[in-house]
């Protein structure tokens, strides 16, 4: 049993190693969810407010809140991001190289937003949604997350890439069809930015894990 318990903390530590800023990024979110969770209901929303990628932020502070909004949740539960950034964040950055996959989840990021926020301003010039939309909280990781299980895709061997995309498909085009908010619209623009970074994926093996020692 010792062993056992040894070798698996060897190869969790191996893992880890390998997708060195998921892992960061991960204890960023733990720090900013317990901070958030401390703050009172009015503050924590006005605190969110001013680091959302929302129109009026991004008119104003565009790079900073780029960065602050892939660094705060919607004050959830934690666990289910530990659980998705191993799945799919730190199997894209252990495949593509931590550069590659940073390249990655900024364009997801970047371009999801942009999509998403300019369709909203579309809507609010032409009377489809109401101005005060411009100050809607809009925070979180998941059009990034969006982005690594788009370009993932390329890592799997055939058929089961055929079934990988066709379930990444329905999971971000469903909501897309039906409910048709801006942020389910942001979600399909990652996945598709995701799907298109496939020219980084070329020649890199997935990196096997290390033997214990």
């Amino acid at each position: 049993m010792r062993l056992f318990l040894r070798r698996a903390g060897t190869l969790a530590g191996s893992y880890v190693r390998d997708a060195p800023c998921t892992y960061l990024w991960l204890t960023v979110l733990l720090l900013t969810t317990v901070a958030a969770h401390h703050m009172d209901p009015h503050s924590e929303h006005d605190f969110l407010r001013r680091r959302s990628t929302n129109l009026h932020e991004l008119a104003t502070h565009p790079v900073r809140v780029l960065v602050s909004s892939a660094l705060w949740t919607d004050g959830g539960a934690w666990w289910p991001y530990a659980v998705l950034y191993t799945v799919f964040h730190a199997q894209a950055e252990r495949w593509l190289s931590t550069a590659r996959w940073l390249v990655v989840v900024a364009a997801a990021h970047v371009l999801a937003t942009l999509v998403s926020e300019g369709a909203l301003l579309w809507a609010i010039r032409y009377g489809h949604a109401p101005t005060s939309a411009v100050d809607t909280l809009d925070i979180g990781v998941s059009y990034a997350l969006a982005g690594s299980i788009g370009v993932l895709t390329h890592r799997i061997t055939p058929p089961w890439r055929h079934v990988y995309l066709a379930a990444a498909l329905l999971i971000y085009g469903v909501p897309l069809a039906t409910t048709r908010t801006f942020t389910d619209l942001g979600h399909a623009a990652a996945l598709l930015t995701g799907l298109a970074c496939r020219p980084l994926g070329r020649g890199r093996p997935l990196p096997r894990t290390r033997p214990a020692q």
